[in-house]
């Protein structure tokens, strides 16, 4: 397997961005999934505005990327960065997040934005 070597500035700040709880959760449920701001609203109980603020974030540092569809925004995780490897080596050890979009699913929620 090849090893990827980040500069330890973008590696500092990936493990910063991803030490908030909310923001490593964003990623976890990015991680098999892409999600619209409503979704993260449902999951996190919080307001679009901050929602929007954690995304932005993310997407800054290159750690997401976004996809319009339509009037809607579509997040996913951004395989081309240069911090994705180490955002999946994160992702390795903190438990899977799918059971938040399996329960907005069973709400009749997952896709509310469409």
């Amino acid at each position: 397997m090849l090893k990827t070597v980040i500069d330890i500035e973008k590696a500092a700040l990936t493990l910063k961005l991803l030490g908030d709880k909310t923001r490593l959760t964003m990623v976890g449920l990015l991680k098999d999934n892409e999600c619209c701001v409503c979704e993260f609203v449902e999951v996190f109980e919080m307001s679009q505005p901050s929602i929007s603020q954690h995304l932005r974030k993310l997407r800054d540092a290159g750690i997401v990327k976004e996809k319009r569809k339509g009037q809607w925004i579509f997040y996913s995780l951004n395989k081309e960065s240069v911090s994705y490897p180490l955002v999946m080596t994160l992702l390795e050890h903190i438990p899977d997040q799918k059971e938040k979009l399996e329960g907005l699913e069973a709400e009749g929620k997952r896709i509310s934005c469409t």
